[in-house]
């Protein structure tokens, strides 16, 4: 039964998000997020698509298997193999829904797919059915729809209904359409499709102009029930729908929307870091919801008005994305007992391993920083929580660099119990410690981006770099860092990917240990 008083919520960072350039997630790493999307209570998760890789595959397997609560939808092209096999992934999932796409534009007709009208009518109607021979959950997505010939578009949805689908979605694929144009473009389908009002209407926008939450939110006015969406708006090219945006529109904005969804958007905050640290998408600090000017005031005007009343300037509380905006919080004399109870309130929930590893790694930032505040609580426990299994750990990192010397650096590694050294040349000490890690590892890899951002504002703040490393240009790992000398943390985060890449092919081949790659 469809709720007409409430957005479907459907989530693909998992598929779309991860084909932004240069995002390469583990199985672990895929997991985590789905977890967290569960957390967040999102409708539906899109796991991957299938039939693209045998990596993909066992990613959307694993999902069905152990992510529980939610619609687990596995994407699939008009094609029967690729049906059967996102059938395969999914058919242990709670809720299982296989998404099929075909185009039904005229210039993806002529360039793509070589295909008459006819022709998609008779291959639409076939895919649907094949997916409903599987599972009662079918979606049809129409493909570059935004720029399809409307008449044809609703022969295309009218036959996808008869056929069995229960969602039909209506994308933007190129983030071609304008709000006003798009919400009319809905109101035409919903009053011209028989059948309409049986399914749910979903919407898939890009932002390839900027409009990707707009179209989408003036599509939910003209009758959408359902906004597909990826976590900070990550995808192709410009991305998707930022689903936070869309989300806490809808939420501070029902006065104008009049609709529910059933989003814990106080988990809104931590999604949003969780899949900015596990993919290397730093987030801007000017995006809306999760960026980290998104509540802060420099104005004096502002500041005046704020400190008499928070809503002069604020149309959200903080608290409701979850963003706990304490400062200091622990020192190094905090015991384990206080340090516990401060991460409960934060939402956290530690094992006793995590828990344990958490508070070593606290103890020795307090070491060396004056101040701990919520933010490097939020760094010390995400990294422990995300951090893969690794294979190498750096022990230290002698660096000796000069505006009129060659940097040089010294890297020592842990690996089961051993210490292994090398020394390197380089264009900078952070080139000069890539190098020594390469001649540890025995792994020669390519640095394609570095980026370091300060947690807090202080001068003692702890530095979070982000890197991408490529072992051959085809495949990406991100690595990622944190202390209080960036060097240190760049040669954590080269570890960290390096260690992703020994992982991924350990894998693959069922061999423990690096190999050359």
């Amino acid at each position: 039964m469809i709720d007409n008083n409430r957005v479907y919520i459907f989530d693909t960072t998992l598929r779309d998000g991860e084909q932004s350039p240069g995002v390469n997630l583990n199985m672990e790493e895929k997991l985590q997020i789905a977890r967290q999307l569960v957390r967040l209570g999102v409708d539906v998760i899109e796991a991957g698509f299938p039939y693209a890789s045998p990596g993909d595959f066992r990613a959307v397997k694993a999902i069905a298997e152990g992510v529980k609560g939610v619609s687990v939808a596995a994407l699939a092209r008009a094609d029967f193999k690729d049906i059967d096999t996102a059938w395969d992934a999914i058919r242990s999932a709670e809720q299982p829904r296989i998404h099929t796409f075909l185009a039904t534009s005229d210039i993806h007709l002529k360039h793509k797919l070589r295909m008459s009208r006819e022709k998609v009518l008779e291959v639409a109607e076939a895919a649907v059915k094949r997916a409903k021979g599987y599972t009662w959950d079918v979606e049809f997505s129409a493909e570059d729809a935004a720029r399809s010939d409307l008449d044809f578009l609703c022969r295309v949805v009218e036959t996808a209904i008869k056929a069995g689908a229960t969602v039909i979605n209506i994308p933007d694929t190129v983030g071609y359409s304008v709000p006003g144009e798009f919400a009319q473009f809905i109101r035409d389908i919903r009053s011209r499709v028989s059948g309409i009002e049986k399914v749910i209407l979903s919407v898939h926008c890009h932002d390839d102009l900027g409009l990707a939450v707009s179209n989408s939110l003036s599509a939910v006015m003209a009758g959408a029930n359902q906004v597909e969406g990826a976590i900070n708006g990550i995808g192709e090219r410009a991305g998707n729908a930022s689903l936070e945006e869309v989300i806490m529109a809808l939420h501070t904005r029902k006065d104008y929307f009049g609709k529910e969804t059933r989003i814990n958007t106080k988990e809104i905050y931590k999604t949003s870091r969780l899949v900015s640290h596990l993919t290397g998408m730093v987030i801007q600090p000017n995006k809306a919801i999760v960026g980290k000017n998104a509540f802060a005031h420099e104005s004096g005007i502002h500041q005046d008005g704020m400190l008499k009343e928070r809503t002069t300037y604020e149309i959200m509380n903080p608290i409701m994305v979850g963003l706990n905006q304490g400062n200091l919080v622990l020192g190094k004399h905090s015991g384990r007992h206080a340090f516990r109870e401060r991460l409960e309130e934060m939402g956290y929930s530690l094992d006793i391993e995590e828990l344990n590893k958490a508070f070593e790694r606290f103890k020795d930032l307090a070491d060396r920083k004056k101040e701990i505040t919520t933010q490097d609580l939020e760094v010390i426990v995400e990294e422990e929580i995300i951090q893969v299994e690794p294979v190498y750990t750096v022990e230290y990192i002698h660096i000796s660099s000069g505006s009129t010397v060659t940097p040089m650096a010294t890297v020592g590694l842990l690996k089961d119990g051993e210490n292994l050294k090398e020394a390197a040349w380089g264009n900078g000490p952070v080139d000069a410690i890539c190098q020594a890690v390469d001649r540890v590892t025995g792994i020669s890899c390519t640095l394609v981006n570095w980026e370091i951002q300060a947690v807090t504002s202080v001068t003692d703040a702890l530095g979070e770099v982000t890197l991408r490393i490529t072992p051959d240009g085809k495949n990406f790992y991100v690595g990622r860092g944190v202390s209080t000398d960036i060097l240190e943390a760049s040669a954590k985060a080269y570890v960290n990917g390096v260690n992703k890449l020994i992982r991924e092919k350990e894998s693959e081949s069922g061999v423990k240990g690096p190999k050359e790659v």
